[in-house]
């Protein structure tokens, strides 16, 4: 998700797609803990979407 689509979101749709985030990104890590995922950068990318969620998320409610 793209930080120009972030800021466009409500602050209910930033908690949903954050806590939707959390979980793609708990089950990445998941999956390769299991077995090496084909591409361990997913995981990176999975946790830098939850951050960026977060940080927006943080931004609204603060004003």
């Amino acid at each position: 998700m793209k930080q120009s689509e972030i800021k466009n979101l409500s602050i209910a749709e930033l908690q949903n797609a954050l806590s939707q985030a959390k979980k793609a990104h708990a089950d990445l890590k998941l999956a390769h803990a299991i077995s090496p995922i084909e591409n361990p950068l997913q995981i990176r990318g999975a946790r830098r979407t939850v951050a960026r969620l977060a940080t927006e998320l943080t931004k609204k409610e603060l004003q």
